[in-house]
């Protein structure tokens, strides 16, 4: 009988779902918005796996995320620093994280270092990992400038997805935001746009804030010629990780899947 590993990530915003085969293949993606109730999310996300024939008898389901505590049906729950740890190394070929034995006795000698810069809903995330394994990590603060929510906030204002947003931003130019509180922020954003400002301009002020506070935070544990690479939901969108790359003078590496870092590092957990 096949085996499969299974992370759920629970998130503020969205509930993110990993299968591995025992080869660490992903196999099944499911993605859900976490709503109001995380115990409602993990009980669809159970109802999905059933009918998709993955259940105990041949899972191993490992929980994480601020949700972690309501997924009753997992094998055990892991912090969201060690599976995005785990799972963005998997993503962006850290040695320590993915090579066999042999391998892995093979590289102890060398340091394998990969800075992990996760956006999330509520909260950044910058993790320093060394051979797979997390060695520092920082989180901003409560509030959340500098997150998925914030983007998603100023979107609203200006009448756009979050996509068109970016999108916009990359025409724009020369425009500032000040404030580093999304209230104030928005009342920053909704003064520009009364006084004629191009909605390039303000889009491009908009990530320009987001990009320069996580900078801001990342930097404290950046070292030269470090490989970096973005997570998070934001992760799929170009324009923040080229601008990420270029406040920091180096290049930001991201992938679709990076949504998924942490469900994939908890699907490792479970191997």
């Amino acid at each position: 009988m096949n085996k499969y590993y299974i992370g759920i990530d629970i998130g503020s915003t969205s509930a993110k779902t990993i299968v591995l085969d025992e080869n660490k293949n992903i196999i099944e993606r499911i993605l859900l918005p976490t709503g109001w109730s995380s115990k409602e999310t993990s009980e669809t996300i159970l109802k999905e796996l059933k009918s998709k024939k993955y259940d105990k008898n041949n899972s191993t389901i490992v929980a994480t995320g601020y949700g972690r505590v309501s997924v009753a049906f997992a094998d055990k729950a892991v912090t969201e620093i060690t599976c995005h740890g785990k799972g963005a190394s998997y993503l962006f070929n850290d040695v320590g994280a993915n090579a066999n034995t042999v391998g892995a006795n093979a590289c102890r000698a060398q340091t394998f270092e990969l800075l992990i810069i996760d956006i999330g809903g509520q909260d950044t995330k910058i993790i320093l990992v060394e051979n797979g394994n997390v060695v520092d990590f920082l989180m901003n603060d409560k509030c959340s400038a500098g997150t998925g929510r914030f983007l998603e906030v100023m979107s609203n204002a200006l009448n756009l997805k979050m996509d068109e947003l970016c999108d916009m931003a990359s025409k724009g130019s020369n425009t500032h935001i000040s404030s580093l509180c999304t209230v104030f922020a928005e009342s920053e954003v909704i003064s520009l746009i009364g006084r004629g400002e191009k909605r390039e301009n303000i889009a491009f002020a908009i990530i320009d804030s987001i990009i320069k506070k996580v900078c801001q935070q990342a930097q404290k544990l950046y070292k030269p010629n470090m490989k970096v690479c973005l997570t998070g939901g934001l992760s799929e969108f170009r324009y923040i990780s080229d601008s990420l790359g270029k406040e920091l003078k180096t290049k930001v590496e991201a992938k679709t899947d990076g949504r998924y870092a942490g469900a994939i590092g908890a699907a490792l957990m479970g191997m």
